[in-house]
C-alpha cells in the first residue's frame, strides 16, 4: 500500500506545473530580462535613475536595499505584473520569466 501511495505522489508531481513548487530561476537570464524590461527606470543595477524619479515625482528605492529585499518573491511578482504607485505594470514578462527575474533581483541585495 505504501509503495502505491509513493508512486501516485510521484506521478502527480510529474504532471503538475513546476511554478506551483517554487521554481528556481537563472539569475543570468533574469539579468537579461531586467536589462530589457526594467533598467530604463531602475538603472542597470537597480540603483534607480534620478532623472526618472524627478520626472515622476517619486522616491525611487534602490532595489538592493534591505527594505526592498525584505519583500517576498510573490510581492516582487505582483509589483512587476500589476505595478505599484506610479510604476506601471511591466508587460511581456511571462510566467516562465518570473523565477529568473526574481533570482536576479535577489543578487542586487546589499551585503
Amino acid at each position: 500500500m505504501r509503495i502505491s501511495k509513493l508512486l501516485l505522489a510521484s506521478m502527480i508531481v510529474g504532471v503538475l506545473p513546476w511554478p506551483l513548487f517554487g521554481q528556481k530561476g537563472d539569475s543570468e537570464a533574469g539579468k537579461a530580462i531586467f536589462a530589457k524590461r526594467c533598467a530604463t527606470c531602475h538603472g542597470p543595477t537597480g540603483e534607480g535613475k534620478e532623472e526618472v524619479a524627478k520626472l515622476m515625482k517619486v522616491e525611487m528605492r534602490q532595489l538592493g536595499s534591505k527594505e526592498v529585499q525584505a519583500q517576498t518573491d510573490s510581492d516582487f511578482r505582483k509589483i512587476v505584473s500589476e505595478g505599484k504607485g506610479k510604476m506601471k505594470p511591466v508587460k511581456d514578462v511571462t510566467d516562465k520569466d518570473f523565477p529568473s527575474l526574481i533570482a536576479y533581483l535577489r543578487t542586487l541585495a546589499h551585503k
